[in-house]
């Protein structure tokens, strides 16, 4: 696993399941509500600061997530996406970075189109049995609670940048 980590020059990310616990709220005039954790945040962040590209691959449409991304600093964002292979195939070709770099991350059937394409992919602890059998890493952590965390480390200690990463914190 390490060996194709190291590989790996973008994290592209579902969200609900993810990078939420897959929970939906909405307002009483519809608008919705989503938890996001600030250690996948950070995760992120330390991920996209040593240079690895994070983007976001979702089927829903929502104005929480943008705000997130937009506090993130995350630009590549294809939302409404239902047809998460071709959203690879056309960031692939778009950033001239080959699949086979690229990590995909999601839970649930839907993602696994996308999954099986990218050179690596990831799922959470809590995603059904059909989408873990096809996974290179289970997080330890379910969607929503740090396992985007994980993960972003993961790739940052595969390529030798973790120390690096975290060193700015201890000064």
């Amino acid at each position: 696993m390490t060996t194709q980590l190291k590989d790996i020059q973008m994290l592209l990310l579902d969200v609900d399941g993810v990078l939420t616990d897959g929970s939906i709220t909405y307002t009483d005039t519809g608008e919705q509500i989503k938890s996001f954790n600030v250690k996948d945040g950070l995760g992120i962040r330390l991920l996209m600061d040593a240079g690895i590209h994070v983007g976001i691959v979702t089927a829903r449409v929502s104005g929480a997530l943008r705000h997130r991304c937009d506090n993130l600093g995350i630009t590549l964002v294809f939302d409404g996406t239902r047809d998460k292979a071709k959203a690879l195939a056309s960031i692939s070709a778009s950033t001239r970075i080959s699949t086979a770099h690229i990590a995909f991350m999601g839970d649930d059937l839907i993602d696994l189109p996308a999954m099986i394409r990218a050179g690596f992919a990831v799922t959470v602890a809590d995603a059904p049995d059909e989408v873990k059998i096809r996974a290179d890493m289970i997080t330890d952590l379910p969607g929503g609670k740090g396992a985007v965390r994980q993960v972003c480390e993961s790739i940052l200690k595969a390529k030798g940048l973790w120390e690096t990463s975290v060193s700015r914190f201890l000064s």
